[in-house]
C-alpha cells in the first residue's frame, strides 16, 4: 500500500474514534433528597 493511503487510513481511524468518544459523555444530575417525616406531636390523650 502506498503512504498516502496508509495516512489516509489512520486519519480516518482516528476521526471515527473521536466520532465514537463524544457520544459517551454523561450528564450531571442532582437529585434532591426527599425531606425526612417528622415524628407526631404529643396530643395529649396518654398524659
Amino acid at each position: 500500500m502506498s503512504n498516502s493511503i496508509k495516512s489516509l487510513m489512520a486519519i480516518g481511524l482516528v476521526a471515527f474514534v473521536a466520532a465514537c468518544a463524544q457520544q459517551a459523555e454523561e450528564e450531571f444530575v442532582v437529585v434532591e433528597p426527599e425531606p425526612i417525616s417528622q415524628e407526631p406531636t404529643q396530643t395529649g390523650k396518654y398524659k
